[in-house]
């Protein structure tokens, strides 16, 4: 687990996450933050179209694929790293795929807004429903993906 979290580098008083400099990190967070989000959207437009569903007021298929395909991404990405599959760029991986592809991609924040508005719309059952779903399959699908990463 420690591949996932960097290697803390002491520099004067500051501890920091990455040994990559400020810079080089921030570029790779947002390069990678802006693909997952466009990921993400082109995901929501294509399930929204397939499933024939209007974007807003229906379940919220799109969000929970979202989430469960960045469940299983980042198992894969962890169970990759853990065992030294990035070399020399594991760093590099972590900030881009990890922290920024995925966490453009999942989406936490849509996930709690349409949560609360199947609650205002008192449409509880659904809600307990979604967020259940949500979070079981989120963490079945990582587990899928360490599981994979140590299978093959």
């Amino acid at each position: 687990m420690a591949a996932w979290r960097g290697a803390f580098a002491k520099i004067e008083s500051f501890a920091k996450m990455t040994s990559l400099s400020p810079i080089a990190a921030s570029l790779g967070v947002a390069i990678g933050g802006g693909a997952g989000a466009l990921m993400r959207y082109q995901l929501g437009r294509g399930i929204t179209a397939w499933l024939g569903i209007p974007p807003m007021g229906g379940f919220p298929w799109p969000t929970l694929a979202a989430n469960t395909i960045g469940g299983l991404a980042m198992g894969l990405l962890v169970g990759c790293l853990a065992r030294g599959l990035g070399g020399h760029f594991e760093e590099h991986l972590r900030l881009v795929l990890g922290v920024g592809l995925l966490g453009g991609f999942t989406t936490f924040s849509s996930f709690s807004l349409e949560t609360w508005l199947l609650m205002e719309d008192g449409r509880m059952g659904i809600a307990l429903v979604y967020v259940l779903l949500s979070v079981v399959a989120s963490i079945v699908a990582l587990v899928c993906g360490l599981t994979l990463t140590r299978v093959f």
